[in-house]
């Protein structure tokens, strides 16, 4: 399923910066020469780069490279860090979940009410629902970390044994 999920999220990922990058060429190519623009570039660029982040979402989950306070995980037994790590992959799981479902309704006002953008009449309906879907994607990364963690990113998880914290000189 990880594979699943990294090989999807990446590949649109990778598509999406290929995109930007070869509009990018174009717009300036063709402002130099031949003195125009790409119409709506600006516009396409917006909405590739919210294809990019929220498909970074899984990807970054999955590898387990979230920012991680972990300043007294050395005082505190294994058992109690998978534990510990299991709570918080479950409460990101469902805040994601949530906020993917307010996205998705929103994603629905704005397709009812016909909401495009302003230079290309793209419809935003639709980047609005892609984007509460890659939110669920990376909720139920989350979820499947509650029971596959990450071992390298997480001290502890891979059951080998924590060397006991130095201690300084005494005073």
């Amino acid at each position: 399923m990880r594979r699943a999920l990294r090989t999807f999220c990446g590949l649109l990922a990778a598509v999406a910066l290929f995109a930007i990058m070869m509009l990018t060429l174009l717009d300036v190519a063709g402002r130099k020469a031949l003195s125009t623009s790409v119409p709506g570039s600006l516009e396409l660029t917006e909405l590739l780069m919210v294809v990019v982040i929220f498909t970074s979402l899984p990807l970054v989950a999955l590898a387990g490279e979230h920012v991680v306070f972990d300043s007294f995980d050395a005082w505190l037994p294994g058992w109690f860090r998978r534990a510990q790590q299991a709570f918080i992959e479950a409460v990101c799981a469902l805040a994601l979940a949530a906020l993917a479902w307010l996205i998705w309704t929103k994603g629905s006002q704005m397709t009812e009410y016909g909401d495009v953008t302003a230079q290309l009449r793209l419809p935003l309906g639709v980047f609005v629902h892609l984007m509460g879907l890659l939110i669920g994607v990376a909720a139920f990364a989350h979820l499947l970390l509650v029971w596959q963690p990450v071992a390298h990113h997480h001290v502890g998880v891979d059951d080998a044994p924590v060397p006991a914290p130095e201690q300084g000189p005494p005073r």
